[in-house]
């Protein structure tokens, strides 16, 4: 039985060690054109010390000097009406590193961290007055808080980076151009597209093309950083999606969209500020009972009786946690004859598939073509032939393989009829240049108002009901 046990805690060390070598096989070409990272060569002593020579000749890449510096979420709350000064969130050793080395890729850096390979310098205090001050260092984990003066320290090796570990995916002239064509508004900022249904906002399994991926490749235009996603759309959910230019303006709008949940949770929802405003249009079946109203009920993850799938659902707890709350205003906009209502949904807070759920468990009026949270609505499901054959759905070549092709209410599977139409937040750019000046006074920003027009099978639908 030991004899097993060693074998196997020698395959388990055997496969960390596999690891380090291709992580050590990474990233050379990445960090050598960042400004931020130098390399040095560091003696430490005891165990890490062991541990460091055993790599490429003790050599580390020394991250620069850790300094604070204002939080850029404090803009967000001085729009929100709170204080711009109070004391924001720490910066932890991830995000310093992601900050020094922003072209490391993000699953690097993690690994990194999980396998315990970043460092950080500390000083030994000698007993004796001849001797300096030694230098150690020590382990850090992902979230642990950085104090001024620390310096980071990441394994040398991870700049033998290749081309081939670094590969871009080719597109199609016609794809590239038609992804463009998405951009409904761009400054110094942000990027806002009009997402398509069927496109995924991140990757995963089996996910071929995906937004942070395509606009990370084709959206940089001539600025150093990619574009980053500050917050996410159902991949059959269509719409506005915004995404930050720099790590500044991400990190406002990070700070945007939470403080829009934190007001709502705090204040009376008619006297709160409204820092952010999303509105939504979806066509759902059957009408509610009140022509307008807020919706008021925590939603959460459960576990199905299969054991593997989850779904979202209301929670029936009398004592919901704070992150189950959700908020949602709802007004009826259409009401047809077939028994179909458009509604205007604005969510107060961001929790995952809110309006989906809402729609179906409060409202009992599911989205057409939500077949997780409306099934039953659409098992008999009889489509409406269009009146004319003008309305009928044109043949289009789209990007990277998505099929717009039908998907209306005269389809015998219509998609998903959930669009962000609206968003009304504040001027970004303007915000960055605020907080980056040496003034701590937030003046009053201009606001943006940005509408995306419907995606062509919710149009269609629209021509269809005659609205």
């Amino acid at each position: 039985m030991a004899a097993e046990l060693f074998r196997l805690g020698r395959r388990s060390l055997s496969a960390q060690r596999a690891f380090l070598v291709h992580a050590h096989q990474i990233s050379r070409t990445i960090l050598q054109s960042s400004p931020f990272c130098s390399v040095a060569s560091s003696s430490p002593s005891g165990e890490d010390g062991e541990e460091v020579r055993r790599m490429e000749g003790s050599k580390w890449l020394t991250l620069p000097v850790f300094a604070p510096r204002k939080d850029a979420s404090s803009v967000a709350k001085g729009l929100a009406g709170g204080n711009p000064l109070a004391k924001g969130e720490p910066t932890t050793a991830l995000k310093w590193v992601r900050r020094c080395c922003p072209h490391l890729p993000i699953s690097l850096v993690q690994k990194l961290f999980r396998l315990r390979q970043v460092r950080k310098a500390v000083s030994i205090t000698t007993t004796s007055e001849e001797q300096p001050e030694q230098q150690q260092l020590k382990r850090v984990s992902a979230k642990e808080a950085m104090s001024s003066g620390e310096v980071i320290l990441l394994p040398n090796t991870v700049q033998n980076f290749t081309t081939e570990n670094n590969y871009i995916p080719k597109h199609h002239h016609y794809d590239i151009k038609l992804f463009l064509s998405l951009i409904l508004y761009k400054d110094s900022a942000i990027i806002v597209i009009n997402k398509p249904y069927g496109l995924p906002v991140q990757g995963g399994v089996g996910v071929k093309h995906c937004v942070d991926v395509l606009a990370a490749t084709l959206m940089k235009f001539d600025f150093p950083e990619a574009p980053r996603l500050v917050h996410r759309l159902d991949r059959d959910s269509s719409g506005l999606l915004i995404l930050g230019r720099t790590q500044v303006s991400s990190s406002i709008l990070h700070s945007v969209f939470r403080e829009k949940t934190c007001g709502a949770l705090k204040m009376c929802v008619k006297n709160a500020p409204r820092i952010l405003q999303r509105k939504y249009w979806a066509l759902v079946i059957g009408s509610p009972k009140q022509s307008s109203g807020l919706i008021s009920a925590p939603v959460g993850k459960v576990i199905l009786e299969d054991g593997r799938s989850e779904r979202i659902t209301v929670i029936k707890d009398e004592k919901p946690t704070s992150s189950q709350h959700s908020l949602t205003e709802f007004k009826v906009m259409k009401i047809s004859e077939h028994g179909y209502t458009w509604l205007e949904l604005c969510p107060l807070t961001g929790r995952k598939h809110q309006l989906r759920v809402h729609c179906a468990e409060v409202l009992r009026t599911p989205i057409v073509g939500d077949y997780k949270y409306g099934y039953n609505a659409h098992r008999k499901w009889k489509p409406i032939v269009a009146e004319n054959e003008a309305s009928k759905l044109p043949k289009q070549k789209l990007p990277f393989g998505l099929d717009f092709e039908g998907g209306s209410i005269s389809d015998e599977q219509p998609r998903l009829h959930l669009h962000c139409r609206q968003m009304i937040l504040p001027d970004i750019a303007a915000a960055v240049n605020q907080f980056e000046s040496s003034s701590h006074e937030l003046e009053e920003l201009d606001m943006l108002d940005l509408v995306a027009p419907l995606p062509s099978h919710m149009q269609l639908s629209w021509d269809t009901l005659s609205f």
